[in-house]
């Protein structure tokens, strides 16, 4: 198939509100698939422009961040940045927040006062703990969430601290449901011809991806632990260091697959042994099977390992860090970089997934300057003069 200029979101104007990770990533997302992405920012920019690794005075992470979107400075506890805010939703399709509950409400910018001036509007919110229960007003930042979905609890090694990711994984997480929500709700209002909101929790988020806990622990009372660098039932599975120092991660919990990979580790008795023909077998031999092949990796070089075992078709990989990705010709062969232009600089971005094979998304910019498109959006959407817009510069309104 050939791949169309023409983009899945094309036509759908989204609002985003909001500042840091889960709702810019969202609407990243969105802006990718050919959405126009409108982002407000208070006037002095959204705090992440200033994280991480910075460059010419802006965050690099927000070059990849900001992509594709419009950005317009309306300060929000303004009178009148808050009526500009609700001229752009009159004629948006989405709108995407992650304020604290409550916030936007007290604003004069909830869902209840849109959708009354725009029936169709979707809006989605994310926050900590969602926007109704008990917890519902409590701060919740990636991390706690993490800890309040499960996930932590089960990383680790027993008996440690649970560990973190060093990644704000709820962040993330939530921003593709709420992506994902949004794209339902599209599909929903092309029936109904109503918008509804998208409430996205970034710890149900996170519960989202724990698997069979719950009916493992209200069928069965087993309650999954932390369990290191393998995982809980599946033998083996495992990550095992070599002579040089380096990791691979080694996946041989199919019943034809472990046989083949005993076989090239140098231990056919094993892959022969009738207790260790399934699953439930080798679980008993778990620390048996284990020892063999942490033994016989630190023989080798990781990359001896990894040709072995490929050679005998069982699944192994190396642990990589962002050089080994940049340099390695599968990730250039499915198109996982994308290059921009800053200043006349070039810099390499991720390409977000998935990829669709006919209507694929791309970077058409890299995330711009704050208030990069006032004119464009204040001048020309909202039709406010030059007068006028010096006039609300001049209050502090955009800035």
């Amino acid at each position: 198939m050939t791949p169309s200029k023409i983009r899945p979101l094309e036509g759908i104007r989204v609002i985003e509100l909001g500042q840091l990770l889960a709702g810019p990533f969202s609407g990243t997302m969105l802006a990718y698939f050919g959405a126009e992405v409108i982002k407000v920012e208070p006037p002095g920019g959204d705090p992440i422009r200033g994280w991480r690794v910075v460059k010419d005075g802006a965050s690099l992470w927000y070059r990849s961040l900001g992509r594709n979107k419009k950005s317009v400075t309306l300060d929000l506890k303004s009178e009148k940045g808050r009526e500009l805010v609700l001229q752009l939703f009159d004629s948006a399709d989405v709108v995407v927040e992650n304020f604290r509950p409550g916030a936007m409400e007290s604003w004069g910018l909830g869902p209840d006062v849109a959708k009354k001036r725009n029936p169709g509007l979707i809006y989605a919110r994310i926050s900590g703990y969602g926007q109704t229960g008990p917890y519902s007003e409590k701060p919740g930042y990636a991390s706690v969430t993490e800890g309040f979905g499960g996930f932590r609890y089960i990383n680790g090694e027993p008996g440690k601290a649970p560990v973190r990711p060093n990644i704000s994984l709820g962040d993330t997480v939530s921003a593709i449901h709420a992506a994902l929500g949004v794209t339902l709700a599209i599909i929903a209002r092309e029936k109904s011809g109503e918008g509804q909101v998208v409430d996205v929790a970034l710890y149900e988020s996170i519960f989202n991806l724990m698997e069979g806990i719950v009916p493992e622990y209200d069928g069965g009372g087993v309650v999954r632990e932390p369990s290191g660098t393998t995982i809980t039932g599946i033998v083996p599975t495992n990550t095992y260091p070599c002579r040089d120092g380096k990791f691979v991660v080694i996946g041989g919990n199919g019943d034809s697959i472990f046989k083949r990979l005993m076989i090239a580790a140098g231990r056919p008795d094993m892959s022969e042994n009738p207790e260790m023909t399934d699953n439930s077998g080798r679980l008993k031999h778990e620390d048996e099977i284990d020892e063999a092949l942490g033994e016989w990796c630190k023989t080798l070089l990781a990359k001896e390992v990894i040709d072995t075992l490929e050679e005998a078709r069982v699944p192994v990989g190396p642990i990589y860090s962002v050089e080994d990705m940049m340099e390695d010709p599968h990730y250039q062969a499915r198109g996982m970089f994308e290059r921009v232009e800053i200043d006349g600089k070039p810099l390499q971005i991720p390409a977000i997934m998935p990829l669709l094979e006919g209507t694929p998304g791309r970077t058409d910019w890299p995330g711009g300057d704050i208030g990069s498109h006032n004119k464009e959006i204040l001048g020309g959407l909202l039709d406010l003069s030059e007068e006028d817009m010096d006039k609300l510069r001049s209050e502090g309104v955009i800035g």
